[in-house]
């Protein structure tokens, strides 16, 4: 069934090719940010894609999946051209939905090299993932620019509660400075609202989860989001008045201090204006997550299942999900591996730590197979899978991680 919505966006705006995707992400990646041009000229290119509905009329919904530490080169890329391709070891987990993937090759994240910057690449590999645009070295003046994720969520998110969905699997954040003096902003974030705001993921699935659908078990959740919601207008209301009355006290630079604070107090305003507008959410029929599960595994699944669950609810058609920023030194124990996956990146030619690199590359394509396979079995508008209504993203911003480099990046496409 076709909303108002849905036939709003699809009355005045037409489907688009995977060639003209991929056209954009390739532009999103290379450009630098030139300051002659303004950001709808910069991103032309991908501008259908922001407004896209599918074939069938049915929601697209994209996602952007970020996994750390490159991969290992002779283990990642397929043998052989056009339709007799092969997988190779790392990719293997992906034969089974073949049929919905392309692997991507020579990409490269210019603006990530480190030209008259020095070290950070780790910084620069996440925060120019998603922005391609250079960023300004510095733990405290953090200036990197509009992710491709938001551009699509300013274009698209006002037709659903939420314009887009962040995740993480980093549970445990730094602050001030995380890389060869960059911020840490740059670390951990992959998708930026402005050159100045990344949009801080969560990392809690139980938030994630309550933050969709509100708080309490089945049958329970639409009361109490709406008493939270009366609740947060209440205190809301109080901050902004009071804050008026406090600013006839203030100097100028002061008063330039409190805007900023008072434009994220009207950003939560907004959030709660588009609640209002589309009351009661809807109230999946699973359990409420508990927490952060203490498997790592179970851990990415139960955020690939918030993430299939806000789309399968049209909760939100834009996604993020940073399994591991870049530089990530999570151990693998449940998969035998004891140090540190980048420790192991920086393997030295040793044939052991290529081999548990190319162990854990695997197993990040094993997860990522296992979200396009409950993607293709849920259906969705039309009868047709929530998958062939997606287009799914799953790259990294360094290439090598023996050696830092940003040239044909591993970037896996899945879905329509």
């Amino acid at each position: 069934m076709t909303t108002p919505a849905d036939a709003e966006l699809k009355s005045h705006l037409a489907a688009m090719s995977r060639r003209h995707f991929l056209r954009g992400l390739g532009a999103c990646i290379a450009l630098p940010a030139f300051t002659s041009l303004p950001g709808n000229k910069l991103f032309a290119s991908v501008g259908s894609l922001q407004r896209a509905t599918t074939a069938t009329g049915a929601p697209l919904r994209t996602a952007f999946v970020f996994f750390p530490n490159g991969a290992i080169p002779d283990r990642w890329w397929p043998e052989g051209v056009g339709s007799d391709f092969r997988y190779k070891a790392t990719l293997e987990p992906l034969q089974r939905v073949r049929q919905h993937v392309q692997v991507l090759g020579g990409l490269d994240h210019l603006n990530a090299n480190p030209g008259g910057d020095g070290g950070g690449d780790h910084a620069r590999g996440n925060s120019v993932f998603l922005t391609g645009v250079r960023l300004n070295k510095s733990a405290t003046d953090v200036r990197a620019g509009v992710s491709i994720d938001q551009i699509i969520a300013n274009e698209v998110g006002h037709l659903t509660r939420f314009p887009s969905l962040e995740l993480t699997c980093d549970a445990t954040r730094a602050s001030s400075n995380c890389d060869s003096g960059y911020s840490c902003a740059y670390v951990y974030n992959v998708s930026w609202k402005s050159a100045t705001t990344p949009m801080t993921p969560e990392s809690n699935p139980r938030l994630v989860f309550e933050r969709l659908f509100g708080a309490g078990a089945h049958g329970e959740r639409a009361a109490n989001a709406q008493h939270r919601l009366m609740s947060r207008r209440s205190i809301l209301d109080f901050v902004m008045d009071d804050a008026k009355r406090f600013q006839r006290q203030l100097v100028h630079q002061d008063r330039e201090k409190l805007d900023q604070y008072l434009t994220g107090v009207r950003d939560v305003e907004r959030r709660i204006q588009r609640a209002e507008q589309f009351g009661p959410g809807p109230d999946p029929a699973v359990a409420t997550p508990s927490g952060i599960p203490p498997s790592y595994a179970e851990y990415v699944d139960l955020m690939y299942d918030m993430m299939l669950l806000a789309f399968k609810t049209d909760s939100t058609r834009v996604a993020t999900f940073v399994l591991g920023h870049d530089g990530d030194n999570r151990s693998f124990s449940e998969i035998g591996i004891s140090e540190g996956h980048h420790d192991l990146s920086h393997h030295q030619n040793n044939a052991d730590r290529i081999e548990k690199v190319a162990r854990i590359d695997r197993w990040y394509v094993e997860r990522f197979a296992a979200l396009l396979d409950r993607l293709d079995a849920e259906k969705g508008s039309g009868g047709t899978s929530i998958l062939h209504n997606s287009r799914i993203i799953c790259g990294i911003g360094s290439s090598d991680g023996k050696r830092h480099t940003h040239e044909n990046l591993p970037v896996l496409v899945a879905g329509a």
